[in-house]
């Protein structure tokens, strides 16, 4: 007897309703064609009239369910024995500033809902990648790190002190006599020597701790609207140090223009720089002569063609870009994955392939303001930017990495909420001992305390949530300690790797490592001569000229 066939006579005999046999059978085939597709097994509606024949089939077909995701994830863990060794002719490195396990669950729960699923059978991109590990984020002088000091030790292999960008421990804070001999390269040096294009992509101003580390020495993040003591500001280093970067793009006009220069988008705006400097003008000065193109609207950026363009900065915002959540024309940001797809379409075009580095930099942001619903979902902004990268190369030959650079204070603990509970929504299965309601997602600090506190002081109580639309953007989860800003967490982080060499990001590691896994991937810097196991593929490291020319 067929054995979908046979389920349908054990489950008719229990039936306390009579069923039509071709209805069951019916009913039988859509939950275990869904079982082979791994979809969450639903009785469809033809189906549903014949009442328990359909609740007994729907929970036979989600046993067979869990026990083929069982077997599947079994076959795909044996894969992993077949590993690949190739050399890494392009990495990409995508950053989600402080994307820590809870806001993944979270955004996945989310990403589901938002299809009308339960949400949490849901998965993020990058959960389907074949190894992944943990990540130390402690900076060399504090327990819970800032930006700068992670994304040092994720680009140029060493920790560092917090507020320091591109530099060892040697450094000093805000002393710049102390940065001559303190200087540590990134991994996207690494890759211009080997004559590989590079890009940064963020949604935060170019200039910021996440990728300043790529191209910038600095005893201060916040030095970025002039020199310093003699010490260039790390917006200035984008001429004199990223000359060669291929393709630039998030916000950060702010930074570029001089104070006297009215923001092209706003003309309220004045650019911040104390120098005089018109930073864009001298990009687009250095590159007289190349294939270059300066935008500054979502339009622009898809007019660029990147066949023809060689060279792009792409400066969308004052500051930073619009949350994803609120991007409308009018804005007019493009999204994190337009900037990549186009980033990607111009880099691929060198033979010797290519080093980007994306930033999903708002998650970060909507933590800091606890916001949980714009962190959720910038979230799920990155998953769209990863998917779309995955789409446009051959993993056999592109190391993709996705991690955070460190933490926040959110947690999912309150209560035992019911499956498929809204995530941004209150608990369903509990109240307070004050007897009123509060959200699944909660905070550590931040402004929903604040609002708490108010609330106590106003009528005695923290806030009735009962009536709130708490999946509104710019809500403020509750938090227990009331402060105007959330600070960052300190737990490790996870990172997600696949394609060459992906199978070293296992385990806890230090962060520093993954630069250290990077190099060895592609056989740059210190580990060019990794390159001994592809004898056939030696790559031969390109001397970096002393000079500004930039002409590969």
């Amino acid at each position: 007897m067929d054995i979908k066939l046979g389920l349908v006579v054990v489950v008719a005999v229990a039936c306390a309703i009579p069923c039509v046999q071709s209805q069951e059978i019916r009913c039988a085939n859509r939950c275990f064609a869904e079982v082979e597709e791994s979809l969450p097994c639903q009785c469809n509606r033809a189906c549903q009239k014949y009442g328990n024949c359909c609740e007994d089939f729907e929970l036979q077909c989600l046993v067979e369910h869990w026990k083929k995701y069982g077997r599947d994830e079994l076959q795909k863990a044996l894969k992993k024995q077949q590993l690949n060794k190739n050399l890494a002719k392009n990495v990409i490195i995508f950053i989600g500033d402080g994307m820590d396990l809870t806001t993944v669950t979270a955004a996945r729960i989310l990403k589901g809902q938002q299809k009308g699923l339960a949400g949490e059978e849901e998965k993020i991109v990058w959960e389907t990648f074949p190894y992944t590990g943990l990540l130390k984020t402690y900076a060399t002088d504090r327990q819970i790190p800032d930006s700068a000091a992670t994304a040092t030790a994720l680009f140029c292999g060493v920790k560092t002190k917090s507020s320091t960008i591109g530099v060892d421990d040697r450094i000093e804070v805000e002393n710049c006599a102390t940065q001559e001999g303190a200087s540590v390269d990134s991994v996207m040096v690494d890759a211009q020597e080997m004559g590989k294009s590079t890009g940064i992509v963020t949604n935060s101003y170019v200039s910021d701790a996440t990728p300043g580390a790529m191209y910038a020495h600095s005893a201060y993040r916040r030095w970025l609207s002039g020199p310093v003591d003699g010490c260039e500001d790390v917006t200035s280093q984008i001429i004199s140090k990223a000359d060669k970067v291929n393709v630039i793009m998030g916000g950060g006009r702010a930074f570029m223009l001089p104070n006297t220069t009215a923001d092209p988008e706003d003309p309220d705006s004045l650019g911040t720089r104390t120098d005089g400097r018109n930073l864009i003008e001298e990009w687009t000065a250095l590159h007289e002569g190349y294939n270059y193109q300066y935008v500054w609207n979502d339009e622009d950026l898809a007019a660029v063609d990147a066949d023809e363009t060689d060279y792009l900065l792409g400066l969308f915002a004052y500051y930073r870009t619009t949350y994803e959540n609120d991007r409308t024309p009018e804005t007019r940001d493009p999204s994190l994955a337009e900037m990549t797809i186009k980033a990607i379409e111009i880099l691929q075009k060198n033979k010797n392939g290519f080093l980007l580095m994306v930033e999903g930099a708002l998650i970060d942001i909507a933590h800091h303001f606890g916001i949980g619903q714009d962190a959720l979902n910038e979230t799920i902004a990155l998953d769209e930017a990863v998917s779309a990268a995955l789409d446009m190369v051959n993993l056999d030959e592109t190391l993709v990495i996705v991690t955070a650079d460190h933490s926040h204070g959110m947690s999912m603990s309150s209560g035992y909420s019911s499956r498929g509970n809204p995530i941004l929504g209150l608990n369903d299965q509990a109240i307070g001992n004050d007897e009123l309601p509060y959200t699944t997602l909660l905070y550590n600090q931040g402004p929903g305390g604040v609002e708490e506190l108010d609330s106590i002081k106003e009528t005695g109580h923290r806030r009735n949530l009962t009536n709130e639309e708490t999946m509104a953007s710019g809500f403020h989860q509750s938090s227990l300690i009331p402060s105007s800003y959330a600070t960052h967490g300190g737990v490790d982080i996870p990172v997600y790797a696949i394609g060459p060499m992906a199978h070293m990001l296992d385990s806890t590691h230090e962060q520093n490592y993954v630069a250290h896994v990077i190099r060895h991937a592609a056989c740059m810097g210190e580990y060019a001569d990794d390159c001994s196991r592809f004898p056939t593929r030696r790559n031969k490291a390109r001397k970096r000229p002393a000079s500004a020319n930039i002409g590969y």
